[in-house]
């Protein structure tokens, strides 16, 4: 049986197929297009490719955020509604989590982080050990400039992966020096295939329970909440 990946939530839209231990096929773009309109006809011609019916698929697995919103939206309402469809259970990743796969096996902590606006970034610190990725400073969204404050401190070397790395590159050489590690660009790329891989070490969850983790408001969301307590307090 097979495990289906889907990743929307950033400009990368990337779909694989995996069993146990091998990835038997995979799709990636990084492009500022249209994920709604691209993502099931690409998990069409990938089922296609590798001669896999939807039959066949034992669970799904999705990257849940942070991330765009539109992105990570899309990509939950696809799997949830292939898991519904199918009767298979579905589990949803951090993206962030997913990302720091591509720096595993260094001894330094990884740093994933997305281009949150506004100076700010979406990101979290981990340590690969015993085979597993393990968070070591929890997902936040944080002005970069307070973030790596906080990564200084740590005082050991920081592998920093992003795909929005030239957004903040000469910030964080300025203030980490030597202590910032910045690879080659393809590992700043997410790999869907590592979404299957994080998911061995969660639990499956409800379909209609599983939710995207924004970890912000959407703007026109966040201004709506503050009316809304405006209007209770004058109306109180």
């Amino acid at each position: 049986m097979y495990t289906l990946a889907i990743d929307t939530s950033n400009n990368v839209l990337g779909v694989a197929i995996t069993t146990k231990d091998v990835v038997i096929g995979q799709i990636s773009t990084n492009l500022k297009k249209n994920h709604s309109v691209r993502l099931m006809p690409t998990i069409d011609l990938l089922m296609k490719q590798v001669e896999i019916k939807p039959s066949q698929l034992e669970k799904i697995v999705v990257a849940k955020g942070p991330g765009s919103y539109t992105g990570v939206r899309i990509g939950l309402t696809t799997a949830k509604s292939l898991a519904w469809a199918l009767n298979i259970p579905v589990i949803g990743v951090s993206s962030l989590e997913v990302l720091a796969y591509q720096g595993r096996f260094h001894d330094a902590l990884i740093c994933p982080f997305f281009d949150a606006r506004r100076g700010t970034v979406y990101t979290a610190g981990y340590i690969w050990h015993d085979g597993k990725m393990s968070c070591q400073l929890d997902e936040t969204n944080i002005l970069m400039t307070d973030w790596l404050d906080i990564l200084l401190k740590e005082e050991k070397e920081v592998v920093f992966l992003s795909p929005d790395m030239n957004v903040f590159y000469e910030q964080i050489k300025d203030k980490l020096g030597i202590l910032a590690v910045i690879p080659e660009a393809p590992y700043h790329i997410a790999n869907a295939a590592h979404l299957a891989l994080a998911a061995t070490h969660y639990r499956e969850e409800s379909t209609h329970l599983l939710t995207p983790n924004y970890l912000r408001l959407a703007e026109a969301e966040a201004k709506w909440r503050q009316a809304q307590k405006r209007e209770n307090k004058h109306g109180g």
